[in-house]
């Protein structure tokens, strides 16, 4: 683990975005956990600390929107006000107002663009 390196939660039921994400990512210093659905994250939440998590909004298990929605009622308010970035392929299902809503404060749509990404990453860890 690189000392001061901020670490990002990628939440991916895809394994080849978010291997692809990973090593973007890791090249940027960040060091990277993932999680396969929105209950993976719940439980990896109530153990560390991210400093933002990219979630995907078509997930088994839980989705990204339930799964925003119960980050941002946990108790604990530092781990409840981590940066979250929705990751999409079909944003036309949801407005932005939809993801504000859950308490997204971005979304990418896929095809990703990792130029936005890093720069979206980097804007919310005030990297």
């Amino acid at each position: 683990m690189l000392m001061g390196s901020k670490t990002i939660l990628v939440a991916e039921d895809s394994s080849v975005i978010q291997n692809i994400t990973k090593r973007v990512l890791q090249f940027q210093n960040y060091n990277i956990k993932s999680a396969k659905n929105g209950q993976q994250v719940m439980d990896m939440l109530k153990k560390e600390h991210f400093d933002a998590i990219l979630l995907d909004i078509n997930m088994p298990i839980m989705d990204g929107m339930e799964c925003a929605r119960q980050i941002r009622d946990l108790p604990d308010q530092t781990k409840a006000k981590t940066p979250l970035i929705a990751i999409t392929g079909n944003a036309k299902n949801f407005t932005e107002d939809d993801f504000k809503a859950v308490g997204i404060n971005e979304f990418l749509p896929k095809p990703l663009n990792f130029d936005t990404l890093v720069s979206t990453v980097n804007r919310l860890t005030n990297n």
